[in-house]
């Protein structure tokens, strides 16, 4: 079987968030067991002034609106089964981000990913390749199948298309004006087709036009069905529901392991714990926080409302009271990081909070916390806790999405579990459950063995990767049948 992975991001080449995590390891998953996969990207500014890549020699040339626009195809490498392709055209793609600056979007995303979603597929016909399937991921790529199924099926035949929903509060809407520079008919501008209370929606094109659809956990796949988790989308994915499927997203252990991390200050395991106080002491060192002796709480994450940063600042302040210590770090929205660095001036000495993101300080905070706060008001995946869960810091999160899939809740009478789940969306919700891991912080013992089962446990890519491929043969099926 032969695998395209269409995504605007992914890593080593260039990420914005979890898409990124998501599609380069799934990638690298499938190469480790010789599975025969690529990923094709817009070759960004960052791309090219970062990598050495090798021209194919292969050209296209796209009429969008009045306009022609030509792309050059490039590859990770010279061999003839490259990791990755990449699309070069500078009038969308040679900028200093991927999809805006901190004043907002680029104004053009709209013409701009409907010139990557048709470069994927003329790329293949220039360089005579011809898919299983192709795996579509985010609103970025949601035209594909559309332009698959309207413009180009004569050459993709026998080729499938996966649409993955990463997040669907990010959809691609767009004014109607963006239908002719995509060169799509208005005969698409309709409620049943692509339009959205009277926009076009480029995720919406996605879930109708693929073969199928998955999202990222299961708990995930069936809230996105009701109205408070679908935007809007879920009518159309209460019709596709026989084609919706969850996959949880796993992390790569080569990558996220106390044992060899490099940028923690010392390497620990789940059969040696010792160099995770080691991490604690010199966490607290650097952050200046001044309770050695209290439970250690810590956040990286996106600044936004989806993330639960408004619970996180009303409770803080009674936190801190209940003796515990914060270490955030961060960026987004400016009104949150004003918001936290007035939470962290008034609580000196108690909390931390750093406005930007530093990798190598996000690692330290994993290994050095012994706790890991996520009170998502929804959470498709989430790579957080599965990262907090390998390095022993111990979650306590929100009852949704991946949250729920990925945690085992602690029951105290049993002294079983992996961390802390809270169901109603409010600082009262998060104080409690933060009460709750209080209670094992004091019991060393207990403490021990649930940062034993977090760590023992198994988010590898090894069993998502295999529900791909299963969830591939299912999409050729469908076009073959």
């Amino acid at each position: 079987m032969r695998i395209l992975i269409a995504t605007p991001e992914a890593v080593p080449y260039v990420k914005t968030g979890g898409l990124g995590d998501v599609t380069g390891a799934l990638l690298s998953e499938f190469r480790k067991h010789d599975i025969d996969a690529s990923l094709i990207l817009p070759l960004y500014r960052t791309i090219r002034d970062s990598f050495t890549l090798y021209r194919t020699g292969r050209s296209i040339l796209i009429r969008m609106g009045g306009a022609s626009f030509r792309g050059e195809i490039w590859a990770s490498d010279g061999s003839s089964d490259p990791q990755a392709y990449f699309v070069e055209c500078e009038e969308f793609f040679g900028r200093p981000e991927p999809y805006g600056t901190p004043a907002g979007d680029y104004p053009d995303n709209a013409p701009r990913f409907s010139f990557f979603s048709r470069a994927v597929l003329e790329a293949c016909i220039a360089m005579e390749i011809r898919p299983d399937v192709i795996h579509c991921n985010d609103w970025q790529t949601g035209l594909l199948p559309l332009y698959l199924k309207d413009h180009y099926r004569d050459f993709f035949r026998k080729t499938a298309t996966l649409f993955t929903i990463h997040n669907i509060g990010y959809q691609g809407i767009f004014p109607p004006a963006a239908l002719w520079a995509a060169g799509i008919g208005r005969n698409y501008f309709h409620p049943e087709a692509i339009e959205f209370y009277g926009k076009i929606n480029f995720m919406k094109a996605g879930l109708l036009y693929s073969d199928l659809i998955n999202t990222v956990s299961a708990t995930y796949a069936k809230e996105i069905l009701r109205k408070e988790f679908g935007f809007g989308l879920e009518g159309v994915l209460r019709r596709r529901k026989a084609d919706l499927h969850g996959v949880m997203n796993g992390i790569d252990y080569d990558e996220w392991d106390p044992a060899h991390d490099a940028a923690i200050p010392a390497r620990y395991g789940a059969d040696d714990l010792k160099g995770k106080a080691a991490c604690r002491k010199a966490l607290l060192k650097e952050t200046g926080l001044t309770r050695p002796n209290s439970p250690l709480f810590g956040v990286v994450s996106r600044f936004s409302s989806q993330k639960g940063i408004d619970l996180i600042a009303d409770a803080a302040d009674e936190l801190v009271g209940l003796g515990i210590s914060l270490v955030i770090l961060g960026k987004g929205e400016a009104y949150y990081q004003n918001l936290l660095t007035e939470v962290a001036g008034r609580n000196e000495g108690r909390v931390f909070a750093k406005i930007g993101f530093e990798e190598e300080l996000a690692r330290r905070i994993y290994a050095g916390c012994d706790f890991f706060l996520m009170p998502s008001s929804y959470e498709p995946c989430g790579l957080g806790q599965l990262i907090a869960l390998k390095y022993g810091t111990i979650p306590v999160a929100r009852r949704t999405g991946g949250l729920a899939d990925s945690i085992r809740d602690y029951d105290h009478l049993a002294a079983r579990g992996t961390g802390f789940l809270f169901d109603d969306f409010t600082p009262a919700a998060l104080r409690d459950a933060v009460k709750r891991a209080l209670c094992l912080f004091i019991v060393e013992r207990r403490r021990a063995r649930v940062m034993l089962e977090g760590m023992r446990e198994d988010f590898s890519w090894q069993k998502p990767a295999g529900e791909y491929l299963e969830l591939y043969e299912k999409a050729c099926g469908k076009v073959s049948g």
